[in-house]
């Protein structure tokens, strides 16, 4: 077994950070699906990490694995699991492939933009075909970019202009998308258009360092057509309409956490199997070297807590989207929680990330291992929306009790 091979193997052997059982689905299915999917991305995660471009073998793999399931309904021919395994099965999949993590993550968040915003036909429509058909969801939604124009003609719509930051869109069946209807970023429209429609252009352009196969880049818009039975206009403006920011913001906190694990483990396992001891140490290997285990165990203890805030974010969010009618407050706390988890996994994952190269040495930073891309994944992916927002919001609330305002980050 190679180093890149099976980042959670060893890990899990210590301690179970993600523990698979947690994962069982229908007798055990889809943890052994997760585990199975997980081993076949990571034989080529390190090589195509280092080429980039866009993984459409890689996603073809994630089709056939059924997971893309997870988040549709039972009676639409999903397996209705509960959005905390959704999650740790991100993390499990981040620990290996951190792209391959996001493109997973950011589909279930267009399931869970529809079923926040469609209509009951519109999700018996869609979400049937997704399953199916094995439909991959793509997004064009980032709420930033106002570029894109939704224009009415006659007895449709048509779309007009570009959108950045489409993760997913390269290879998608399916687009979610927003455009503009007012000043403010929160002013927007959901809808859906299948990716092959015509005046679509989907670019592969994403160039960041790091999350370097999330097919990130953009996609243009020439007058495509959309169907008014195609816009999402259900739940405008409530409590429950506005989780779906807290969807995404957990997403990003899977995949800091993921990279957290990958970097641990694999710094566990090199220690143990190519580590030298360095000659000032008295230790006779490098797994009894004290300094490098007092530096691990501080490592380690900061995913814990970070996993720890994770989790009971992603426990509460359920509640809340089990619940018919949540409340503003319920919902602050939420965004509080959120908050708390980001802010801290973020951070743990930078200096996890980073610090695993103090206990491996030199020959570690050697390119065919490929240790650094957890960093350059969590640092590229932390750049999200700005930690200090974050931070800004849990002070305000210490000292005001206001929490933080529902918005496209918070």
């Amino acid at each position: 077994m190679s180093i890149s091979s099976a980042p959670l193997q060893s890990l899990l052997e210590v301690a179970p950070v993600i523990n698979p059982r947690l994962l069982a689905l229908d007798d055990n299915a889809w943890r052994q699906a997760t585990l199975s999917l997980t081993a076949q991305l990571a034989e080529s995660a390190v090589q195509r990490d280092r080429q980039g471009g866009s993984a459409q073998p890689e996603k073809q793999l994630i089709r056939q694995s059924g997971l893309l399931r997870l988040s549709i309904p039972r009676y639409l021919g999903g397996y209705g699991s509960r959005w905390p395994e959704i999650y740790r099965t991100t993390r499990y999949l981040a620990a290996v492939d951190s792209s391959l993590a996001h493109l997973f993550a950011f589909h279930h968040l267009q399931v869970v933009t529809l079923q926040l915003f469609g209509s009951a036909q519109q999700q018996q429509q869609w979400l049937s075909r997704t399953v199916e058909q094995d439909w991959f969801w793509g997004n064009a939604t980032n709420g930033r970019d106002t570029s894109l124009q939704l224009r009415r003609e006659e007895e449709h719509y048509q779309l007009h202009g570009s959108k950045s930051f489409c993760s997913g869109a390269l290879g998608a069946d399916v687009l979610m998308v927003s455009a503009p209807r007012g000043p403010r970023p929160e002013d927007r429209v959901f809808l859906m258009v299948p990716a092959q429609r015509d005046g679509l252009l989907v670019n592969d352009d994403w160039d960041g360092f790091g999350q370097r196969q999330t097919d990130s880049g953009t996609v243009n818009f020439e007058g495509v057509f959309v169907d008014p039975n195609d816009l999402l206009e259900q739940g405008l403006g409530t409590v429950r309409a506005s989780l779906r920011t807290c969807f995404s913001q957990l997403v990003l906190v899977q995949i800091y956490l993921g990279n957290a694990v990958g970097a641990l483990d694999s710094a566990v396992r090199y220690i143990r199997e190519r580590a030298r001891s360095w000659p000032g140490s008295t230790a006779d290997s490098p797994t009894a070297d004290a300094l490098i285990q007092l530096r691990l165990g501080d490592l380690w203890t900061q995913l814990q807590a970070a996993s720890v805030l994770a989790d009971r974010a992603a426990e509460r969010l359920q509640q809340l989207w089990e619940s018919p009618e949540p409340t503003p407050l319920e919902r602050g706390e939420l965004a509080l929680q959120i908050a708390e988890a980001k802010l801290l996994s973020a951070r743990a994952a930078l200096d996890i990330t980073s610090q695993v190269f103090e206990t491996m040495g030199a020959r570690a930073t050697s390119a065919r291992f490929g240790f650094d891309r957890y960093w350059r994944n969590v640092r590229v992916h932390t750049l999200h929306d700005p930690l200090d927002h974050k931070q800004k919001d849990i002070g305000r609330w210490l000292l005001t009790g206001e929490h933080p305002a529902s918005s496209v980050y918070s």
